[in-house]
């Protein structure tokens, strides 16, 4: 069945850096636009970074400059390089997958990422 599973979350000092990926499996890859989205308790999921089969990006203004998405199309994989992580990076990162034929969306477990000394 359709699946994506998510690695590489942690705890990390400020400053620091952390490369997330995400897996897929039981979709047509190319056809989907893959995207990071971040939730911390109590507010709504946010977008990060968007990356589409074509590898145009587009990212939050709270991280640009700071974290780069790619993805691997002949491994159905998506990554998050985290790099001068803040405090306020703390959350629980989801992988994304639009399929823009179908509309549909999928979800990954998430992934935790605390940024702390």
């Amino acid at each position: 069945q359709a699946q994506l599973v998510e690695s590489g979350g942690g705890l990390v000092q400020p400053g620091g850096s952390l490369r997330l990926s995400c897996a897929a499996s039981g979709i047509t890859f190319g056809f989907n636009v893959m995207g990071w989205y971040r939730q911390t308790p109590g507010n709504e999921r946010e977008l990060v970074a968007r990356i589409t089969p074509g590898s145009s990006t587009s990212y939050a203004d709270s991280v640009k400059g700071r974290l780069t998405i790619s993805r691997d199309n002949s491994k159905s994989a998506v990554y998050l390089q985290m790099n001068s992580l803040k405090p306020e990076d703390t959350a629980v990162y989801y992988c994304n997958a639009h399929d823009f034929s179908t509309g549909y969306d999928l979800w990954g477990q998430g992934t935790q990422v605390t940024v702390s000394s």
